[in-house]
């Protein structure tokens, strides 16, 4: 059997207008109705990109699962869903619900070029990107213990997904946040004895 685990991170659907004008973080916002109509192209393409067998992981958030949903809609058979904690967004604490625009009077930190705040910023209550690496990467490494040479394919966040590729390629926060991650793109990593691999970042397939 293979020792090589990979994992298939996909960022879930587009988010609803009134969340996208705010720092939602973990919050449970709802997903964009028009968006997942206009989208079901690309959900087939990435539905068909998917491999077959695999063991399929969302986080608490439900725009994971509804996504999740979307793509067994979309074509892929429908799998049991567990359910990881470890890959959710990143918390931003009392921040959290903020309209973008007041968010500067609070950073003691310059917000990062492409992201609202730097690596290492901290939300009162919350999360610093450098943390979220911290906990990003035991939950993939216990999720490859337990998958070991299978397929996963997570439902998650642009912030986790970003720590992933940050742990697997030993990047800083600061350096992990120059990469986009766009809804439903996906980003592929590898688990091999020899150590992590990024397969491919930020695939679109519509």
């Amino acid at each position: 059997m293979s020792k090589i685990t990979r994992f298939w991170l996909v960022r879930h659907a587009l988010v609803a207008d009134s969340a996208r004008s705010t720092l939602y973080g973990t919050l449970d916002v709802p997903l964009c109705p028009d968006r997942l109509d206009a989208d079901q192209p690309l959900h087939r393409a990435l539905a068909a990109r998917l491999p077959r067998p695999a063991h399929w992981v969302v986080t608490p958030l439900s725009r994971t699962l509804h996504t999740a949903a979307a793509l067994f809609r979309a074509g892929y058979p429908e799998q049991p869903l567990a359910i990881e904690p470890g890959l959710s967004e990143q918390e931003l604490g009392d921040w959290q619900g903020l309209v973008h625009a007041a968010l500067p009077a609070q950073l003691s930190e310059p917000a990062h070029p492409f992201w609202p705040l730097s690596g290492t910023e901290r939300p009162p209550g919350g999360e610093s990107i450098e943390d979220v690496i911290a906990r990003v990467g035991p939950t993939l490494e216990n999720l490859a213990e337990l998958h070991q040479g299978a397929d996963v394919v997570a439902i998650s966040h642009g912030g986790a997904i970003r720590a992933a590729l940050a742990y697997g390629a030993g990047l800083s926060g600061r350096q992990v946040l120059h990469f986009a991650i766009q809804n439903l793109s996906l980003t592929v990593l590898e688990r091999s004895p020899e150590g992590w691999r990024v397969i491919s970042v930020d695939e679109m397939l519509g």
